[in-house]
C-alpha cells in the first residue's frame, strides 16, 4: 500500500472524529509524494495551511535547476512555477546561466517535516545566491553541493561574494508585479540601498531584511487575484507609505542592536508556555479545506 494512499485512508476513517483533528500535520503532508488532482489553489497564510493542484518545477529547465531533489519540495503553484521560470530566464542577461532553486513546497504544500515555518501554500520559493556554473548537475551534485554566503564573517556587511548580479537579479525579481515581498540578509539590503538610483528606490521596499537568508533568497508571491482561500501577508507594499524604500536608519537595527549580546532575563516565575511552530501544528490548525487535499486523489 503506498504512502499515499495510506494517509488518504487514515483521514477517511477517522473524518469527523477528534483523532482526525490531532494528527500532525507535517507527518501527514510530508508523506504524500504526488500533488492533488484538484484545481490550484492556495489555502490559508504562507505559514499555516497547505496547497490544492500544485504544479512541480522540472527538475531541469533551460535557465534552471531543481536542488535537493530528494526533499521533494519543488512543488508550487502555477504562478510560482511560471515566476521561476520568468526569473530565471532574466538572470542569463546579468551574466548567470539561470539559476538553483531550492525549496518551493511540498506536493500538497502544508507544514514540513523539518520545522520550515513558511513555504507551506505554494507561493515561496528559495532562490541560490550561488551563481550556476553548469545547469546538468546530477541528482547527487544537487545534494552535496553548497550556496553562496554573501554576508561577512561579523554579519555586518557584505563580503566579495556579492556582485553587481545579485542586485540586478534582485531588482528584477522585486520589479515583478505577482512578487509581494523578497527575503534578504540585512547586509544585502543595506548595499542594496547604498548603490540604487535614488530616483528609483521604490521597488526596494519589497527587500526586507531577514536573518537565516544569507544564502538565497527568499520570493513570496501575492495571493492570486480572486481566490479567497488565500491570505496575503499584511501590510503589502501597495499598503505603505508612496515612496517607501525600507533604506531608513531602522534598516541599520539588523546590524547593531540585533547582533548584540541578550541583556540577562529576569526570571518568571513560572515557566513560559514554548512557542508552537510549524512542528506541532494538528490538522485542527490548519483551514478545514487542507483534510480534503490530503484526502484527495
Amino acid at each position: 500500500m503506498s504512502r499515499r494512499l495510506l494517509v488518504s485512508l487514515v483521514l477517511i476513517f477517522l473524518a469527523g472524529t477528534a483523532s482526525a483533528a490531532e494528527q500532525k500535520a507535517n507527518k501527514l503532508f510530508g508523506a504524500m509524494a504526488v500533488a492533488s488532482k484538484q484545481q490550484p489553489q492556495p489555502i490559508g497564510t504562507y505559514a499555516k495551511g497547505c496547497g490544492a493542484g500544485l504544479v512541480q518545477l522540472p527538475e531541469t529547465g533551460p535557465t534552471w535547476q531543481a536542488m535537493r531533489l530528494s526533499r521533494n519540495r519543488n512543488w508550487g503553484h502555477p504562478d510560482m512555477i511560471a515566476f521561476i521560470q520568468r526569473l530565471s530566464q532574466q538572470a542569463t542577461q546579468f551574466g548567470w546561466a539561470g539559476l538553483y532553486v531550492g525549496d518551493i513546497s511540498q506536493p500538497r504544500g502544508g507544514p514540513m517535516s523539518s520545522g520550515h515555518s513558511s513555504h507551506q501554500i505554494g507561493l515561496d520559493a528559495d532562490i541560490w545566491m550561488l551563481p550556476p556554473k553548469r545547469l546538468n548537475l546530477s541528482r547527487t551534485e544537487r545534494e552535496n553541493i553548497s550556496s553562496l554566503n554573501l554576508r561577512s564573517d561579523d554579519q555586518r556587511s557584505v563580503n566579495d561574494n556579492y556582485t553587481r548580479a545579485h542586485y540586478e537579479i534582485l531588482k528584477a525579481a522585486a520589479l515583478d508585479p505577482a512578487v509581494d515581498r523578497i527575503f534578504v540578509t540585512a547586509p544585502v539590503k543595506i548595499e542594496m540601498c547604498k548603490t540604487a538610483q535614488r530616483a528609483d528606490k521604490a521597488w526596494l521596499q519589497k527587500i526586507r531584511p531577514l536573518y537565516g537568508h544569507n544564502t538565497h533568497f527568499h520570493v513570496r508571491l501575492k495571493c492570486p487575484e480572486g481566490v479567497t482561500t488565500c491570505a496575503t501577508q499584511r501590510p503589502t507594499v501597495d499598503e505603505l507609505s508612496k515612496g517607501g524604500d525600507g533604506c531608513d536608519e531602522t534598516l541599520n537595527w539588523w546590524v547593531t542592536e540585533y547582533l548584540a549580546p541578550p541583556k540577562p532575563a529576569p526570571k518568571p516565575a513560572k515557566p513560559a508556555p514554548k512557542k508552537r511552530g510549524a512542528r506541532d501544528y494538528t490538522m485542527a490548525d490548519l483551514p478545514s479545506q487542507c483534510a480534503r487535499v490530503l484526502a484527495a486523489q
